[in-house]
């Protein structure tokens, strides 16, 4: 069964796109810990991080990169933290999350945002990127 991300990919599902090349995709999180949290994903679903192929893990970790470089340019925040979790969603992906205090990094709180802050923020990332 195809993960909810391989539903955004194939445009099934809509989502707040900042970043995409040919085998990566970047969106903001609808559930964000902060305002801009970002998650990257490989556009193959592969459900763990560590099963990617080398070439495959490198590719996303360097486009993930150059999102979270357009996200701090964006997004005022001491540091752009970098995290892997994965339980929620079979499909590997990164959560690039604006940092001001170690508990925007813990998932226990969210920032609300409405649908014109989340398109307008994915259009100035965009641009950053």
């Amino acid at each position: 069964m195809a993960s909810i991300f391989t539903k955004i990919v194939a445009g099934e599902i809509p989502c707040y796109k900042v970043a995409e090349d040919e085998h990566h995709l970047a969106f903001l999180d609808i559930n964000p810990n902060t305002t801009g949290h970002t998650l990257c994903i490989p556009k193959k679903e592969t459900d763990r991080l560590m099963d990617l192929e080398e070439q495959a893990y490198n590719d996303l970790m360097n486009f993930s990169r150059k999102v979270a470089l357009a996200l701090r340019e964006v997004v005022p925040c001491k540091r752009i933290g970098l995290s892997v979790i994965g339980l929620e969603v079979p499909h590997a992906h990164v959560h690039l999350i604006p940092l001001n205090e170690m508990t925007d990094a813990t998932f226990q709180k969210k920032a609300t945002m409405s649908p014109e802050a989340f398109e307008s923020l994915a259009k100035k990332i965009q641009e950053a990127f």
